[in-house]
């Protein structure tokens, strides 16, 4: 992350809170000094080990429109601005919004203000209403960063959640994406089931022609019969999969079922993605992936708060004062002013352990933190690396599955014709037409299996989220992320 200074040190393994001790110290130097995020103890690769298109930075934001398939655009923005979860995480921002104006009000003095009114009852009451107004005030000096502290883990603390957001944005966008591709990909063998059928019902017909001319025995209309009913099965199957598939995509993008599966009817076209044209280097995942600015985010959050605790242990300043009036009347209410300003300066000499405990606690979160950070770099360059294999191995299948599809169906137009000419047996016919069917389904889901690793790569990378939108500067002297953050 751009806001967040790296500190690049060999880290010593043998002392295992060195790294936060360094943090420590760079957090609790003295107030309003830049906070430094240690750099990851995570070799990350110059390059990637199993892709050998040359390096590219296409912009990956919404990749979903490269695969030119209107209706899983129309879903994917859909779901972008309706999806439960994305909403759910939106009010958790701006939770986190408002705890750092709860954290910076710390800054200025606390004023409340009290008033009262006297009635006199009874024998010989005196006459009028007298009053009296006050006003107190307290102000804490930030002199050893304790309450900027709170205002940067606060900072960072939001980071995070509107990364969080961001990622949680990535991660719904590839699910209605994928799922959209394996609805077409159901839809396509629902009509190959369903066009192999005819053919199937066809053929039937053509062994009870020849039956009954006593050309063959029955045992072919018998075999034509359970090759009809293997076929027929399998559509209520592909048709409930097909449902339950548009069900789960209409819950992603916030409506009811219904719609999404009416928009499937009739539609085959499994989308076909654009040629890999290369991939960032490794180490761009570090700014694409919102994940990983999430995680290094709540580690400058760690870090702050070890600052926090720290501070507790050295002396704090604290101004306090009132004014006030006399309990007289509205007509001279001014006339007695009185008031008083008080410094007072304390230092914790014993509480048991509880604040150095408090320190040891935060050392400990800041070590969890970094040790998260690391993990979800080492996971970001798996799925990288895996899903790069898959596109690859995907487009080969492809090619694989063509050749085999156009030689499957010249076999069985062939062998439908020997079949009516007498040339063949029933049962060399129906290994022709079952050698069809599995290459056209075969076909049909490498072909989805090469749209979904495309997904699964550019979400991988970083996809799925604009950068633009979600700019949270861990400076205090920067804009406010309200300013910069459009939701």
């Amino acid at each position: 992350m751009s806001n967040v200074l790296p500190v690049k040190r060999e880290w010593n393994r043998a002392h295992r809170h060195a790294p936060l001790l360094v943090l420590a110290a760079l957090v609790s130097a003295c107030a309003g000094q830049p906070f430094a995020a240690p750099a990851p103890r995570v070799a990350v690769p110059a390059e990637w080990s199993e892709i050998e298109a040359p390096l590219a930075s296409a912009d990956t934001a919404a990749y979903w429109r490269q695969l030119d398939d209107p209706l899983l655009s129309e879903l994917v923005e859909q779901a972008i601005v309706q999806n439960r979860d994305i909403a759910a995480s939106a009010a958790r921002l701006d939770q986190a919004r408002a705890a750092v104006v709860q954290a910076r009000s710390a800054y200025l003095p606390t004023l409340s203000g009290n008033g009262s009114a006297t009635r006199d009852i009874g024998d010989a009451p005196r006459d009028g209403v007298p009053l009296s107004l006050g006003l107190d005030a307290s102000w804490e000096a930030d002199l050893f960063g304790q309450v900027s502290g709170n205002v940067a883990a606060a900072r960072a603390d939001l980071a995070a959640q509107g990364y969080g957001l961001a990622d949680l944005q990535r991660l719904i966008v590839g699910q209605v994406a994928l799922q959209t591709i394996n609805a077409r990909a159901l839809a396509s063998q629902l009509a190959i089931a369903r066009d192999t059928l005819g053919n199937q019902r066809e053929n039937l017909q053509i062994a009870r022609w020849r039956n009954q001319a006593g050309l063959v025995s029955s045992l072919d209309v018998e075999q034509a019969r359970t090759q009809v009913a293997q076929t027929a099965a399998s559509i209520p199957s592909l048709e409930a999969s097909l449902a339950a598939t548009a069900n789960a995509i209409s819950t992603l993008i916030g409506e009811p079922p219904g719609r999404v599966l009416a928009a499937f009817d009739g539609s085959t076209a499994i989308p076909t993605p654009p040629a890999l044209a290369g991939l960032a280097a490794p180490a761009a995942l570090l700014e694409r992936r919102p994940d990983l600015r999430s995680a290094e985010a709540s580690l400058y959050a760690a870090g702050a708060r070890i600052g926090v605790a720290r501070a507790q242990l050295l002396p704090l300043v604290r101004l306090t004062g009132s004014i006030g009036t006399g309990p007289v009347t509205a007509g001279n209410l001014f006339d007695v002013v009185t008031g008083g300003l008080v410094g007072s300066l304390s230092q914790l000499l014993f509480d048991g352990g509880r604040t150095a405990a408090q320190v040891d606690s935060a050392e400990a979160g800041a070590e969890a933190a970094l040790a998260q950070w690391e993990g979800a770099i080492l996971s970001a360059l798996e799925e990288v690396e895996s899903a790069a294999v898959s596109r690859r191995t995907a487009d080969e299948r492809v090619t694989i599955n063509e050749d085999g599809l156009d030689a499957a169906n010249n076999s069985a137009i062939l062998a439908r014709s020997q079949y009516e000419a007498g040339l063949i047996d029933f049962r060399t016919l129906l290994s022709a037409e079952s050698a069809l069917l599995s290459a056209r389904n075969q076909l049909a889901s490498a072909e989805a299996d090469r749209a979904s690793a495309f997904v699964q790569l550019t979400q991988a990378l970083g996809g799925g989220w604009s950068a633009d939108a979600y700019d949270f500067p861990l400076s205090d002297s920067s804009q406010s992320p309200s300013d910069r953050t459009d939701q």
